[in-house]
């Protein structure tokens, strides 16, 4: 059942009163780097220490050992995130989003930092990926922690009519980070050597980054304690029926459990699609495509790039359409595009580079570039007392479904062949987003006071 959409009028409007314009600015610019800091931290495993992780385990591991390894790297992120959104979140709701977002912004901190300075196998044995998995853990709690109560802070001081531009700004810093961690890399690959245990990059060089994503949060939180205020949402006195009960317990079991469930469809799409254009799109130009590393590099680099102006692109048109038919129409074109541009891949060989960019650039559009509005839709979609819970629940506990999406190519593949496998799994992505869209309400003029 489609609900109404909420029309009545916020309390005073952000953008025209002049004692809380500095406010709004300095909430906005706060969630801009915060989100920068977390997506900056998210990406280094993936793209910095790919290359160095022989420093955690002994040379003598075996292939299928290192995937198992990496593949715990990644999951205790991943397990940790929506742990850290419900409980950071409930935080939120009940006691304000700044003191919540300032430990998450320090925990993360401090985790990164931590990892710079982790010793290897050489000198304590299994202790060093164990260490190195603990602080994912930790790190992936407190990040889940900072999206869940910087962003909804940050869209609370957004005019009405603004809410789908700060939307875009802060949520294009995802592909920013990814781009600048590639960046950082590549030359510091170029620049020393990397082969072997006691090359320069994997004894040293790949703390580098590590160290810049700790500067970073460091920044951040001294910005938030100098310059943002807590959300003019929070604390109105108005009681609700609910309101003993904690705020994941009226998310889950109360009324709004039908907003997590669509939420939950939607985004499980969503992510099912960046899983395609983030992981599954190198992998087809290095594998069966044969591309070099260092051209899908640029390739990967130039599409986040490029990406950055498509999600704020997208989340201005959503201001102009509605989210809810922009989500629509961004679900089937995802299902149009996304399987067309890989069933084109595999009709070339690794020397057209051309047509095989055009084809990575449009799968990266297509994909990712439907999160530009996601901040507002998904802080629109639940009301004040449960809002920093209901994102980053809602946000995080979708991840799981799609991260096991090698699984689900490998099973289809059986079934229908290898070439079709990824266009059938960015159909049913696409499908998703679209029907998760479908059933939900239009929020952009949703009174967030309430």
């Amino acid at each position: 059942m489609i609900e109404p959409t909420a029309t009545r009028p916020p309390r005073f409007d952000i953008s025209t009163n002049p004692a809380t314009e500095e406010h709004r600015k300095s909430a906005i610019r706060g969630g801009v780097l915060g989100y920068y800091a977390d997506q900056f931290d998210i990406y280094l495993p993936i793209i910095t220490l790919a290359p160095a992780m022989i420093y955690f385990q002994s040379e003598t591991t075996s292939a299928a050992t290192e995937a198992i390894i990496a593949a715990f790297v990644f999951a205790s992120t991943l397990i940790a995130r929506p742990l850290g959104s419900a409980f950071f979140g409930q935080w939120a709701d009940r006691a304000g989003r700044r003191r919540p977002t300032l430990v998450a912004i320090a925990g993360f901190g401090i985790s990164v930092a931590a990892i710079a300075l982790l010793p290897g196998f050489q000198h304590v044995g299994h202790w060093a990926i164990a260490m190195l998995i603990g602080l994912r853990f930790l790190g992936g709690f407190f990040l889940g922690g900072e999206y869940s109560t910087a962003v909804p802070l940050a869209m609370e001081w957004s005019p009405v009519r603004k809410r789908g531009l700060v939307s875009g700004l802060i949520t294009c810093t995802s592909p920013l980070a990814n781009a600048t961690i590639a960046l950082v890399t590549l030359v510091l690959l170029s620049s020393m050597t990397s082969t072997g245990i006691d090359s320069a990059y994997v004894q040293w060089g790949w703390r580098i980054p590590f160290a810049i994503g700790a500067l970073l949060a460091a920044v951040t939180f001294v910005y938030y304690i100098t310059h943002v205020e807590e959300s003019p949402d929070f604390g109105d006195d108005t009681i609700n029926p609910e309101q003993a009960k904690s705020p994941l317990a009226q998310l889950v079991h109360g009324t709004h459990r039908t907003k997590l469930l669509q939420v939950f469809v939607l985004m499980t799409g969503a992510w099912l699609l960046t899983n395609l254009g983030a992981a599954v799109l190198p992998s087809v130009m290095k594998l069966e495509l044969g591309v070099p590393s260092t051209t899908v590099t640029p390739i990967m680099m130039i599409s986040s790039l490029i990406t950055v102006g498509t999600f704020v692109g997208a989340a201005v048109l959503s201001q102009r359409v509605g989210r809810r038919p922009f989500y629509i129409g961004a679900g089937i074109a995802a299902a149009i595009v996304t399987p067309s541009a890989f069933l084109v891949l595999h009709t070339l060989n690794g020397e057209q580079i051309v047509p095989i960019a055009l084809c990575a650039f449009a799968i990266q559009v297509s994909t990712i570039s439907m999160y530009g509005p996601i901040a507002a839709y998904l802080t629109e979609r639940f009301p004040a007392k449960i809002r920093a819970t209901g994102y980053g629940v809602g946000y995080s506990l979708a991840i799981v479904i799609p991260a096991f999406y090698a699984f689900y190519i490998s099973g289809l593949s059986s079934v229908f062949g290898e070439r079709a496998a990824v266009p059938i799994l960015a159909v049913v992505g696409g499908a998703l987003v679209a029907t998760g869209a479908f059933i939900g309400p239009e929020t952009r003029d949703v009174d967030m006071s309430n």
